[in-house]
């Protein structure tokens, strides 16, 4: 699981609620918080909110999220075409020539 730190304001920006509101949130949920070398506060999220970080990325860019994906693809096709080789030539789902 990656650790994900943000500023009370941060924080507040993805509840929805104000920086102070934020700030008793994490002290009630017990958040590692620490003072960072610019001076500002951040809090380690847990579980919970670390999901709600990931949900508010994941749809704030629909053409990132393609990109991903295509990565993905590319890399699996990569992937099969360093299977050991039989020998027999075909075409890939982009087009290459792949030997298997």
């Amino acid at each position: 699981m990656p650790q994900i730190w943000m500023t009370y304001r941060e924080i507040a920006d993805m509840l929805g609620s104000d920086t102070d509101t934020a700030r008793v949130e994490t002290i009630r949920r017990s958040l590692d918080r620490k003072k960072s070398r610019d001076g500002s506060t951040r809090a380690k999220l847990d579980l919970e909110l670390t999901a709600l970080f990931v949900a508010a990325i994941r749809d704030a860019d629909p053409a990132l999220d393609q990109a991903i994906h295509d990565l993905r693809a590319m890399g699996n096709a990569m992937s099969r075409s360093r299977r050991p080789s039989t020998g027999k030539t075909t075409t890939n789902a982009f087009g290459v020539a792949v030997t298997s």
